[in-house]
């Protein structure tokens, strides 16, 4: 007989120095393998490695790490390799195995789909005997394990591959009972929560429809008596046993009910109170703001006052907001109703206040004042608001009649065709009106002129003069918005509405005519520098920096004035005449020529 190559442990006979892909020698062509040598027991090195296998692919439920021992141990059972392995989700997918390569994702899956459930070939590139072979269980298909041949496998090694897959098919069954019967028993649960759920939900609903009813039986009670504030703030009370209260919507105090009223009620802000209501009016429904849980009282969108529950240590709940929504709509009405008797008696104030500005006699004057409960006896100050951004419509005048109240202003109110009047009983504070003015606009460009003293009704009409006169003189100078007095006007008191334009424009002519033609023709300053340089009291450096010059410019420019205009400024008249000219040419005239 002749001499027999060696075998290796998988009964391959290898050419001297060859290798398989793996680390093995390849057989040669011609070469048949044997079957490896029993172990003790009688067992191959083969059947041990998959007798353990099988063991371990039933000691675990994980789907992708049954899948991964089968594609570790392929090569136990002949010349195979695991190329790729895919699980079949519920929906059909195929999911790879982390052990996948990347390139397998473009080459080898597309042709797994297609095989749509079947075994069969599949080219793998730089591989033989490409093999997709489905993992099937007693519900179908779990997924496919692809697999190439370095060579020609014998009966037994398919038989044991075949065994292999059949195991592999058995564990995922397994495993995919386990997780379905996980799924059924965690949806058991949650369908036993949501039945507890639903069982609260009815206790809650059952106990919501009975405090429902206590609700609309007190709302209708609040009804039946007339729906004054004082009557749904204590069934408000009642209800949540927290205090509860009306304001209107500057902040003032309309109605109390329950303990801790603070004494006396602190004055409202106008900043925070607008604050407050903006923030409020953002919310759909009632709001926590500082302690208290506020909801709006509205009507076609414009707010008439607040009603609230003070609730310092968040002990309202649900049902509270109920009955805090339920109060506001029986509230609403009656605010409503008072709003429409406001709009009358302003009606009554515009009228009078309009007569008065006209020009009426006393005895009316007083006894109209009365019966619109305003006090005509005591001094007062014609106010005059104009925003260049806004009409003087009713709508702005109900803007300048909430600040005014809103700054403590008692007033009669009326408007013009270009700005609102204010018939006020005492002396505006300096800037309380333009601010709130400013913040309810959104806009700081506004003007307010005030009046003298008005003792007398009879007066009304040249005082009003002297409002206007005070706006215009602020309109026009370089400050331009903020709010003016009459009396502290100085010299631009005789420089307003009511003097003789022409004669003003003359004067101006007389003395500043030549300066104002050489600037037209030159498209010079020299008239805003005369302007500057009295503005600045006649001190160069001042001057120089305001008109963005150097000092020696501004000599040559005053030297070429004295030149143009034929006036010396070191003479006491002709300064003081210029000076004056040029005041009226900036503010009567706005720097024309």
């Amino acid at each position: 007989m002749g001499k027999r190559r060696p075998h290796n442990l998988n009964g391959h006979s290898y050419k001297k120095g060859s290798r398989s892909a793996v680390g093995h020698r390849q057989p040669t062509a011609t070469a048949r393998r044997e079957p490896r040598p029993p172990f003790p027991g009688g067992r191959s090195l083969q059947e041990l490695e998959l007798t353990v296998l099988l063991r371990d692919l039933f000691a675990t439920w994980d789907e992708s790490k049954i899948l991964s021992l089968a594609m570790d141990h392929v090569a136990a059972a002949g010349p195979y390799t695991a190329e790729a392995g895919y699980l079949l989700e519920a929906g059909g997918d195929l999911v790879p195995s982390a052990g996948n390569r990347q390139d397998h994702a473009l080459m080898v899956q597309p042709k797994v789909r297609d095989l749509a459930g079947r075994d069969g070939s599949v080219a793998v590139p730089g591989r033989h005997g490409g093999q997709a072979l489905g993992l099937r269980g007693l519900e179908g298909l779990h997924g496919y394990l692809v697999v190439t041949s370095r060579s020609p496998p014998t009966g037994t090694e398919r038989f044991l591959l075949a065994t292999l897959i059949r195991h592999t098919a058995a564990a995922l069954s397994v495993a995919f009972a386990h997780r379905r019967r996980r799924e059924e028993a965690a949806e058991l649960h949650g369908l036993r929560k949501e039945r507890a759920a639903l069982q609260r939900q009815l206790v809650t609903v059952v106990g919501e429809l009975a405090y429902r009813q206590a609700v609309h039986g007190l709302t209708a009670d609040v009804a039946a008596s007339g729906g004054d504030e004082v009557a749904v703030t204590r069934a408000l009370h009642a209800l949540t046993g927290l205090p509860a209260l009306v304001e209107d919507r500057f902040g003032r105090l309309r109605s109390w009910a329950g303990p801790q009223r603070p004494d006396p009620y602190p004055e409202p802000d106008p900043v925070r109170q607008t604050a407050l209501l903006n923030k409020a009016a953002r919310e759909a429904g009632p709001t926590r703001i500082e302690g208290r849980l506020i909801a709006l009282v509205r009507t076609h969108g414009e707010i008439l006052g607040m009603l609230a529950l003070v609730d310092p240590l968040g002990e309202a709940d649900e049902h509270a907001v109920l009955a805090l929504e339920q109060a506001v709509m029986s509230l609403a009405p009656e605010l409503a109703h008072l709003r429409n008797q406001a709009e009358v008696e302003l009606r009554l104030h515009r009228e009078l206040a309009d007569d008065l500005l006209a020009g009426t006699d006393e005895t009316s004057a007083y006894a109209r004042s009365e019966a619109v409960g305003h006090d005509l006896r005591r001094s007062h100050y014609i106010v005059v608001v104009r925003w260049s951004d806004r009409d003087a419509d009713d709508s702005f005048a109900q803007v300048v009649g909430r600040a005014a109240s809103a700054v403590g202003m008692r007033s009669l109110l009326t408007r013009g065709v270009e700005h609102v009047v204010l018939l006020v009983d005492e002396r505006p504070h300096a800037g309380a009106l333009y601010e709130a003015l400013a913040l309810d606009t959104g806009s700081p460009c506004g003007s307010i002129g005030v009046s003298a003293r008005c003792d007398s009704p009879d007066d009304f009409p040249q005082h009003y003069q002297e409002a206007q006169r005070a706006l215009e003189v602020l309109r026009h100078s370089r400050k331009q918005y903020g709010m003016t007095f009459f009396d502290q006007l100085g010299l631009y008191r005789i420089l307003g509405p009511g003097n003789n334009l022409r004669e003003l424009e003359a004067f101006v002519h007389e003395w500043l005519g030549k300066l104002i033609d050489y600037d037209a023709g030159n498209n010079s300053a020299m008239t805003e520098t005369l302007a500057r340089y009295f503005d600045c009291g006649g001190n160069y450096d001042e001057t120089a920096a305001s008109l963005s010059i150097h000092r020696s410019t501004l000599r040559y420019r005053l030297q070429r004035i004295r030149e143009i205009s034929g006036n010396d400024l070191a003479n006491v008249e002709d300064r003081l005449n210029l000076q004056v000219a040029t005041r009226v040419w900036k503010i009567v005239l706005g720097g024309s020529g």
